[in-house]
């Protein structure tokens, strides 16, 4: 019964923050999209069960790092074929809330054909359908999330060009073996017990705790789950005759009977791993995007980045304290419009050097201007008084007379002393 729960999957996840322009597909097709997969990975195919044509599935875990591929096999039930190392992604765990936030989606989403780009000028690539319906009914924004190669985005969900040429591969196959659709699984993390309860403090926990319910029925069934959204939330694997509205009140509907039995006693499990791992010590959580204010704090520094503006290097962080880091070193983005902002702040910068420059010398020929325009004083020294003027002359006339007298007193007294 659980089988039944079958849908279509395929491939590959992936994300961007202001998303990733590309090119539009065309009638021409590079060699390399439609580069067959290596005999290594089609023996394992073979092994495994599973046909060259089969459904994909995409899980991808952006703590680790990693991007799998699950292929189904011919008893219904899905296999893990591939693992790959993301090469570069950006933004912190938590969803995406708004276009230019860096952050990578998480979530359930949809490829379709139309979706592929074998003309990206990443090498190849695909838009995984972000914003899917949970996001729209949740008012998230954003636009051309890619999985694409060339490693040197730092806005899309980047691999490297041998990585996407399998994953794309993998997709393309299973869309000619009659797939129409592929379900791609975004996660912040492996959900496991420990995971949880390391983040259980996190302002996204109940977001991923939503998300779990999803995981754990693929861990329980290997067959993607049926996903529906009513009262803004996710619905796994719904059974019932109403329709569901995004925005509106959930119908009635129940879960396979099967489904229901094993998810109990898989909950139960988890429930004791849980409170064991919320008591011991765990590795630190990484960072994780603080809700709504910091999307709108990192969105408007991508808008200025994108003007050519100079801002901080990294983008603002805000911690779940409230307060916002920002560091310290400035600059702004190689691109035309950076190239015409600087040649604008230069020409601006020069303008305002000239106006301080030509103040300054206006200023100092005011001031000389002023000095010159000051009165001459001229010293006047005063005459001496006729009295002053007879004093010195008087006692140059009474030296001789004052010395005389002294002479003819001196030798008297020698006279005394010796005789005439």
């Amino acid at each position: 019964m659980i089988a039944n729960i079958a849908r279509a999957g395929l491939l590959m996840a992936a994300f961007a923050v202001a998303g990733c322009s590309e090119s539009s597909v065309n009638d021409f097709v590079p060699q390399y999209a439609n580069k067959q997969l290596p005999a290594r990975i089609v023996q394992e195919m073979n092994a495994k069960g599973m046909t060259r044509t089969s459904p994909v599935l995409a899980r991808v875990f952006k703590e680790e790092g990693k991007l799998e591929v699950w292929k189904q096999k011919t008893n219904g039930r899905y296999d893990l074929i591939a693992s790959y190392d993301i090469c570069k992604m950006s933004g912190k765990l938590g969803p995406k809330f708004t276009e230019g936030d860096r952050q990578s989606p998480e979530g359930f989403y949809t490829v379709r054909p139309g979706q592929m780009n074998p003309n990206s000028s990443y090498h190849l690539a695909f838009n995984i359908g972000y914003p899917n319906t949970y996001d729209r009914a949740n008012g998230r924004t954003g636009s051309n999330l890619m999985v694409h190669g060339a490693c040197s985005s730092s806005g899309c969900f980047s691999m490297t060009d041998a990585q996407i040429e399998e994953i794309y591969a993998f997709a393309r196959d299973a869309f000619k073996g009659g797939q129409t659709e592929f379900q791609v699984q975004s996660f912040p993390f492996r959900m496991t017990a420990a995971n949880m309860a390391r983040y259980r403090n996190d302002p996204n926990y109940q977001f991923w705790a939503m998300l779990k319910e999803g995981y754990d029925h693929f861990e329980i069934t290997k067959v993607p789950p049926k996903v529906d959204v009513c009262e803004k939330r996710y619905v796994f694997n719904a059974e019932g005759t109403g329709a569901f509205n995004p925005t509106g009140t959930c119908p009635a509907f129940t879960q396979p009977q099967g489904l229901q039995t094993a998810y109990q006693a898989y909950q139960s499990k988890y429930d004791a791993a849980f409170a064991s791992a919320s008591k011991g010590s765990a590795d630190a959580p990484k960072p994780t995007i603080a809700g709504v204010k910091e999307a709108a704090i990192v969105s408007d520094w991508t808008k200025k980045r994108a003007r050519g503006e100079r801002v901080p290097i990294e983008p603002p962080s805000m911690n779940h304290d409230g307060t916002v880091t920002v560091t310290e070193r400035m600059g702004r983005i190689d691109s035309e419009a950076g190239r015409r902002m600087a040649a604008l702040d230069a020409a601006e910068a020069a303008k305002k050097k000239a106006a301080e420059q030509k103040a300054a010398a206006a200023a100092a020929a005011k001031a000389a201007k002023a000095a010159s325009a000051q009165p001459v004083v001229t010293a006047t020294i005063p005459s001496p008084s006729p009295v002053a003027a007879e004093a010195p002359a008087q006692a140059a006339e009474a030296a001789p007379v004052e010395q005389a007298g002294t002479t003819a007193k001196l030798k008297n007294k020698l006279l005394g002393l010796f005789g005439s």
